[in-house]
């Protein structure tokens, strides 16, 4: 662990750090099959939720037995990407992509029952909803653009944008991606995020098997600061931290395998912190 912490450290750059190849690995820790693990899966103490498009399935999280399944109106439910556990609901991001003008919409659904619940229609203008966290209160919501497919004329993968809003969805804080990390999710964007419990906020990109640990700055700048590049062992997509409440559990992060339509988790190691003398 040691290597790989001096190897971090060796990339900072002017307060950066290359995306270039990643400095840290994860360590895969669990493989489930789930065939709509497609875009995305969410996890509680006792399930996963495995997501595709307008699809979603509970599975028993010790035993990997499906429980459950909704589907939704594909007219209505385009693609569905990221999910979450926040209180009683399960939240998901959705958009029409790869139909434009681009437009967007907050999915809550009860994990219980299984049904849809309410919908919070964000519009078009800013790009295609990915994935949202909470966190100090506020949503915190990805909205992709890329440079062909699903994109607008006129934008390309850099309008991807980190957008901050309160209780009542009014945008209240904005960000760019670090252009060494757009670079490499381009032509797409950023399919998953979250915030872990160090404070960096982790993002994947749509096919490179890499994780990209961001800090949102407090000094000043619009532009999100790369802090590290690490290895996972699926292609990107949506991701989800794993908030079950096991200390076993502990920086477990959920993401999918598309080829193969599982379900899997990695441990996190330790970011080290490169932001340089308090």
């Amino acid at each position: 662990m040691k290597s790989l912490i001096a190897a971090a450290l060796l990339t900072v750059v002017a307060g950066q750090v290359s995306a270039q190849e990643p400095s840290l690995r994860t360590v895969e820790t669990r493989r489930l099959d789930a065939p709509e693990a497609n875009q995305g899966v969410a996890a509680d103490k006792a399930h996963l939720y495995a997501v595709d498009n307008g699809r979603i399935a509970r599975y028993d999280k010790a035993t990997g037995v499906k429980q459950a399944e909704w589907t939704g109106d594909p007219v209505r439910f385009k693609h569905l990407n990221a999910c979450l556990i926040v209180g009683k609901d399960l939240v998901c991001a959705g958009s029409n992509y790869p139909s434009v003008p681009q437009n967007s919409a907050v999915e809550l659904f009860d994990p219980v029952k299984m049904t849809h619940t309410r919908t919070i229609p964000l519009g078009p203008g800013i790009g295609s909803l990915t994935w949202v966290d909470r966190r100090d209160g506020f949503w915190w919501a990805m909205f992709a653009n890329y440079d062909a497919k699903g994109g607008e004329p006129g934008r390309d993968h850099r309008w991807t944008t980190l957008v901050k809003f309160d209780d009542q969805w009014r945008r209240v804080g904005a960000w760019a991606l670090p252009a060494a990390v757009l670079e490499r999710m381009a032509p797409y964007s950023c399919s998953g995020g979250g915030f872990g419990d160090d404070g960096l906020l982790y993002v994947t990109g749509h096919d490179r098997p890499e994780l990209y640990a961001l800090a949102v700055p407090t000094e000043g700048g619009a532009t999100l600061d790369l802090v590290a590049t690490l290895a996972i062992p699926f292609e990107g997509q949506a991701i989800a931290w794993d908030r079950g409440g096991d200390p076993h559990a502990k920086r477990t992060l959920w993401g999918v395998n598309r080829a193969t339509r599982q379900v899997v988790a990695v441990q996190v190691p330790p970011v080290p912190d490169v932001s340089g003398p308090k």
